[in-house]
């Protein structure tokens, strides 16, 4: 008797697995695959939901979904988004601290080190903008250019530079590679770390006069310099700081809020997108929700293969190699380029990956 009740227990629990994975698949299928509901708006999270992008981590991948041919922008996806991400910062007040919001000699803590410090300068407390740079500014179309050697030979350049504003990352060199990915300059940001890896940690004064001509050429852009991240950079952003107010250059220099990187994560989180720290093509992006209508994205593909085979350079512009596929580091570039694309393809932004028809 205890044997025919041991094996009736057993097909019970065997039979309610069943069941349970069986509805778990369904929903998942329904979470993945969700039509606009109701009042013709997609859910966000049911959009971005995160499923696994360990096929896309093999090299670009055979899997990879995106058609740009017919590409048209889904105004009310859009329009929802920035609503969305309105609850979780506000880009027009976020993308830079004010005059206003410190005084030199004040002491803050570093976004992701708490433990230290920095010490406002006065250099640094007179290149702070009196208002946000972009107050009240608002474009057709924008375009997010990122660094990835997918721009080589695209002939992007000409349909870059026609986009109402141009957001570029790094301070990468455009003149030399102009006819793909153009020359227009509206926002660029620059790590810290660019000093040194791209401009000799300014070691002697070849290195700074490459830094000032690079810097001459924005002629009233926006310099984004993430200045309180974490400690090792200050002393590269007092010596930039420094150059600018020296040579009088026509920069406007921006400094992203202490709150930004938290409440960007934040909000892709919330949406079941599991990024650890945002890349800065992904903050841009996000940013970029908040004055442009439409978003055309460039130079985003985070694998060392095109969909072809061919190699791909990690930027187009040097011989810096790929690092973030382990889980130690800062970013989920494939994850993130999965979420994008999969706003692509629901007509949220496009995502140029291949060559771009010449103008």
């Amino acid at each position: 008797m205890r044997s025919i009740r041991k094996r009736w227990t057993i097909c019970t629990i065997s039979v309610l697995l069943i069941f349970y994975k069986t509805t778990e698949i369904a929903r998942t299928d329904e979470h993945q695959d969700s039509p606009l509901n109701g009042d013709g708006e997609l859910t966000l999270s049911r959009l971005m939901v995160n499923s696994s992008d360990k096929m896309l981590r093999k090299e670009g991948s055979a899997l990879f979904n995106h058609a740009e041919a017919g590409w048209k922008i889904n105004s009310s996806l859009a329009l929802e988004i920035r609503k969305d991400i309105l609850r979780f910062l506000d880009a027009e007040r976020d993308v830079s601290v004010v005059k206003s919001s410190f005084k030199p000699g004040d002491v803050i803590h570093y976004v992701l080190d708490r433990r230290r410090t920095l010490n406002i300068s006065q250099n640094l407390h007179s290149l702070l903008p009196e208002v946000s740079p972009m107050k009240s500014r608002r474009f057709q179309t924008c375009a997010v250019v990122g660094n990835s050697g997918i721009l080589l030979n695209s002939g992007c350049g000409k349909e870059i530079d026609s986009h109402d504003f141009v957001i570029r990352c790094n301070l990468a060199p455009v003149v030399e590679f102009a006819s793909d990915v153009g020359t227009k300059s509206d926002f660029i940001t620059m790590n810290p770390s660019v000093v040194q890896r791209a401009f000799g940690g300014f070691r002697n004064e070849s290195d700074r006069a490459k830094f000032v001509h690079r810097l001459s050429m924005l002629n009233d852009s926006v310099l984004w310099i993430p200045a309180f991240m974490v400690k090792g950079g200050e002393k590269h952003v007092e010596w930039v700081n420094a150059l600018i107010l020296q040579n009088k250059l026509r920069v406007r220099t921006a400094y992203p809020s202490l709150r930004l990187i938290h409440a960007v994560r934040g909000y892709w989180i919330t949406n079941k997108v599991q990024i650890k720290r945002p890349s800065t093509g992904l903050l841009m992006y996000t940013l970029a929700t908040r004055f442009c209508d439409e978003i055309h994205l460039y130079g985003f593909w985070p694998f060392p293969k095109d969909v072809y085979g061919n190699l791909v350079k990690y930027h187009y512009y040097d011989e810096l190699k790929y690092k973030y596929f382990s889980n130690a580091g800062p970013h989920r570039m494939p994850l993130e380029f999965k979420t994008l694309n999969l706003l692509h393809n629901k007509g949220a932004l496009k995502l140029t990956t291949g060559k771009c028809e010449q103008q």
